[in-house]
């Protein structure tokens, strides 16, 4: 999977083209979840469950000191929340405390439809998910995963 063309990249393709090429990158994560699977002594750890379609997350973080060492998670759903939670145990690794948190607030922003945060190369192939805002009833799928994370770098 080559993933997200960077903003510089991306110009010139047409919206059908990106869509195509997002659409494979989160059907690759959901087909091929990474970081799948629970850790054997957690740091932190926090579960969310989408009561309108019985989505379900387990996200886990291991921490060397304020960084993200390790970021698994378990859990069963749709493409959507199944390859966010795999896009962001990937993003997780080698972040601090307050870089993760901001990562959350930036892609919150992202699947609410932020034109900004949608150019932000620094996102990375997150920016895949950048298609939900245009489907509200997806979103709480995409934040779902990011949700625990919120909750468990408060409880770390």
């Amino acid at each position: 999977m080559a993933g997200v063309p960077t903003p510089e990249a991306a110009e010139g393709r047409t919206e059908a083209q990106l869509a195509a090429i997002y659409q494979e990158l989160i059907l690759d994560h959901y087909r091929r979840p990474r970081n799948k699977g629970a850790l054997e002594a957690p740091d932190a750890s926090a579960e969310r469950r989408n009561p309108l379609c019985g989505d379900e997350i387990v996200l886990q973080l291991a921490f060397d000191g304020d960084v993200v060492r390790e970021a698994r998670f378990t859990g069963r759903g749709c493409s959507i929340s199944q390859a966010s939670a795999s896009m962001l145990t990937q993003a997780l690794r080698g972040r601090t405390r307050a870089e993760a948190d901001a990562l959350l607030r930036r892609f919150t922003a992202l699947v609410h439809g932020d034109a900004e945060a949608a150019r932000d190369g620094a996102l990375g192939e997150l920016r895949a998910l950048q298609g939900v805002a245009r489907f509200p009833a997806r979103i709480r799928c995409a934040t779902l995963a990011w949700s625990a994370l919120d909750e468990a770098l408060r409880d770390a």
